[in-house]
């Protein structure tokens, strides 16, 4: 193959080491091959495969799901379910650090975006758990940590990306999500705990939680909780598609947060609105550059050659699974994890096939690992939403990331080498 055939590639490098936004990048890139360097095409057809790769009924499944995020924050649901994770585990070592963990755990099953969650919880739990006596460079860290836990839950927003790249069942991506999500909920959980008990870091509270206090916080949660079921059984039984789930999703939260907590008021349709937009411009303009400058992948059969390559030098699923995964947990440091998700994994799923590999079991593998990487200095996309809004030097953010790291890592290791913990729940529901 010539050399002329990977100057996109290179283009596409030096863009993001200028620091060019990765939708930009890519975009740049895919105008120097079909402008410059393979077959020429009219300014006007790139624009129109720009656009027309974002026309797919199933994306419309990214901006519901972003709005019923943004609705979730406007309607009470966040703040009930952060009292009852502080009911839950607050009384414990390292209490406020805990209900940031198991918080994030609760958020996955609604808002599905870990910048999102990392922002939002670096508003609200950041400034009172510093109050509490933790360091701050400790609690942003938690904080962006635990929000490695929302985009593996469903219905996160890289699940539908890849189901969607690579052709697999959204409804098994969702269903798939579960065990590995309770496996990091765990493993951040347990290092919280070490390190609390280490510092003396506090329990948010010490009085002894009633039944009746807490059967009161569940209930009002129950609205809640709730949702994250009920997407899985309406898939499961074919009630509604993912697509259709998210819209659901959009009016079930509108209909809680007005009617039921009553907390939700015509002056915040405005901001819910605009924060919607922004959420879901900003995928939405990354798929259609991702998708661009994959025509340029499959013109040239670059996913084909790469991988021939990965079958020619490894033969072992479990060989060629740890190799990825030290792929992707360095790609996922300079890319944000949707446009990595696109970009990679058509580039990957082929080899993986041809090992005999599950789909499903890679796609978690994969959406874990450009999680993780997102947290992982020193530029994870949760790392900086997280840095901006507290203030904290990336300095002491490294330093304190270190067992966080650890521990992250073994959970990824530990869903790589036994598939069943990823496929047990959609074997046993859908077969």
């Amino acid at each position: 193959m010539e050399f002329e055939v990977y100057i996109p590639i290179i283009v596409l490098f030096i863009l993001l080491f200028l620091k060019v936004p990765v939708a930009f990048s890519m975009i740049g890139a895919t105008l120097v091959y079909f402008l410059y360097v393979g077959t020429t095409m009219p300014t006007a057809m790139i624009v129109q495969r720009l656009i027309a790769s974002c026309e797919s009924f199933t994306y419309l499944a990214i901006p519901f799901f972003a709005s019923a995020g943004v609705v979730f924050n406007y309607s009470g649901i966040t703040s009930r379910l952060m009292n009852l994770a502080n009911l839950i585990v607050g009384r414990y070592t390292g209490g406020l650090a805990q209900v940031n963990v198991v918080l994030s755990a609760m958020m996955g099953g609604l808002s599905g975006s870990a910048n999102a969650d990392a922002a939002m919880q670096s508003k609200m739990l950041v400034p009172e758990m510093e109050r509490l006596g933790y360091s701050r460079a400790f609690s942003s860290v938690v904080t962006a940590a635990s929000s490695c836990i929302t985009p593996i839950i469903p219905p996160g927003i890289i699940l539908i990306l890849y189901a969607t790249a690579s052709n697999v069942s959204i409804a098994k991506m969702f269903m798939a999500g579960y065990i590995p999500g309770a496996i990091v909920m765990g493993s951040l959980m347990l290092v919280v705990y070490l390190i609390s008990k280490n510092r003396g870091y506090k329990p948010a509270t010490v009085e002894k939680v009633s039944l009746g206090k807490f059967a009161k916080s569940f209930v009002e949660s129950l609205w809640a909780l709730f949702l994250p079921f009920g997407i899985i059984m309406g898939l499961r039984f074919g009630v509604f598609t993912p697509t259709e789930a998210g819209a659901i999703s959009v009016l079930y939260s509108i209909f809680v947060g007005a009617f039921i907590y009553k907390e939700l008021k015509w002056k915040d349709a405005k901001n819910i609105l605009l924060e919607s937009i922004e959420a879901t411009a900003g995928v939405m303009f990354i798929i259609a550059a991702a998708n661009a400058f994959g025509i340029y992948l499959s013109w040239e059969r670059i996913p084909i050659l790469v991988s021939e390559a990965l079958i020619a030098n490894i033969s072992s699923p479990v060989v060629l699974l740890l190799v990825i995964n030290v792929l992707l947990l360095i790609v996922g440091m300079f890319f944000e994890g949707g446009a990595a998700m696109i970009l990679l994994a058509p580039l990957l799923v082929p080899a993986v096939q041809a090992l005999g590999i599950d789909l499903v079991h890679f796609g978690i593998v994969m959406c874990l690992n450009l999680t993780i990487a997102g947290f992982t200095p020193p530029f994870g996309s949760m790392m900086y939403v997280t840095l901006s809004i507290t203030g904290v030097r990336a300095t002491d953010y490294m330093r304190e990331s270190l067992p966080f790291i650890f521990v992250l890592v073994i959970s990824l290791l530990l869903v790589t080498l036994v598939p069943q913990i990823t496929l047990f729940i959609p074997n046993w529901l859908m077969g």
